[in-house]
């Protein structure tokens, strides 16, 4: 593929008066990125709002039919768009490393890490990891590591991950992140969530000591109607139970392309600094205008980070070719 550097643009920030919506999205013209869990959701709508500005996107789905029905959707709704669909299941760490070796683009100028599950029944991956953490963390963690030489190829590389408002209430252990000692549903869920956010924040603490050009983002969307809960391995749970998700969605959650704004903004607002975290600005960060979130215990967590970090790379055997910085102050855990 030839390299195009992408046009310059101006800022996509607007006053505290004027709502941020998809139409702020600044010309992505020369801009190649990949979405993960782009299918349905979330994903797809990140996916879609890139390719209408002008971005070569690149669908990541687990499922070939799902993907195929996806690019025909997205190029019903968006005509002039520019994508393509590769397998990618990040519960299996052979099917992540075959879609970073067969990377057919001479860059990768974006990342959006969006696919995961959630609140699922007990399982594991492939590789024999706890299904939450092992697609959550270990998948995307070890996609992200994968596709760097790409990135850093690239003239300003931008990983967005998306981790969730719940997070907030994960009580993260180090000692059970596989299940080891028992397994709650929500618990590992949230705890899966929390890495993410570790693992954004400690990237571009990496890449900063380093003297990268890269920028790593974190977002949470807010209660958003995906069918994150209700398909996959959720999919198998009883019928009153699927009846009792989907009326849940239908009264509490906002429509899905509210909850992929902070994921657009992550992506595109030009001068966004990295290490950003990214959530909506109402109670709870439930829904709201997207906003920079600062007072997170975790984005200060340096010491737990940085053991997660260490420990990814050994579960996952995937190093990253950065350094760690020379000194850090432990904060203890969160």
């Amino acid at each position: 593929m030839t390299r195009t550097t992408p046009t310059p643009a101006t800022s996509a920030r607007t006053s505290p008066n004027e709502r941020w919506t998809p139409g702020s999205i600044p010309d992505q013209s020369g801009r190649l990125a990949v979405v993960t869990g782009a299918n349905s959701g979330i994903g797809y709508v990140t996916a879609r709002e890139l390719a209408r500005r002008g971005a070569h996107v690149v669908l990541a789905c687990r499922n070939h039919e799902r993907a195929e029905e996806a690019i025909e959707r997205l190029r019903a709704e968006v005509p002039h768009a520019r994508a393509e669909q590769r397998l990618l299941d990040l519960g299996d760490l052979a099917s992540v490393r075959r879609f970073a070796e067969g990377w057919p683009h001479d860059r990768l100028d974006l990342l959006v890490n969006n696919a995961g599950i959630a609140m699922v029944p007990f399982s594991r991956t492939a590789d024999g990891f706890e299904s939450q953490f092992g697609v959550n963390h270990l998948g995307t963690f070890a996609l992200t590591g994968l596709l760097l030489p790409r990135l850093l190829a690239a003239p300003h590389p931008r990983v967005v991950t998306v981790s969730s408002e719940g997070q907030r209430f994960a009580r993260f252990d180090l000692d059970n992140l596989d299940a080891e000692r028992g397994y709650r549903t929500l618990f590992a869920y949230i705890q899966s969530k929390r890495a993410n956010l570790y693992f954004a924040t400690e990237l571009q603490r990496r890449a900063d000591a380093a003297g990268l050009p890269l920028r790593s983002m974190a977002v949470a969307p807010g209660l958003t109607r995906t069918n994150v809960l209700t398909g996959g391995a959720n999919s198998a749970r009883s019928r009153t139970h699927a009846a009792l998700v989907r009326l849940l969605l239908r009264t509490a959650f906002r429509p899905t392309p509210e909850g992929a704004r902070t994921s657009l903004y992550a992506a595109t607002v030009p001068d966004l600094p990295g290490g950003s975290y990214v959530v909506p600005d109402g109670p709870l960060q439930l829904r709201g205008e997207p906003v920079l979130r600062s007072r997170e215990r975790a984005l200060q967590d340096t010491a737990t980070a940085h053991r997660l970090w260490t420990l990814s790379e050994r579960l996952t055997g995937v190093p990253y070719p950065i350094p760690a910085q020379k000194s850090r102050r432990p904060s203890g855990h969160a």
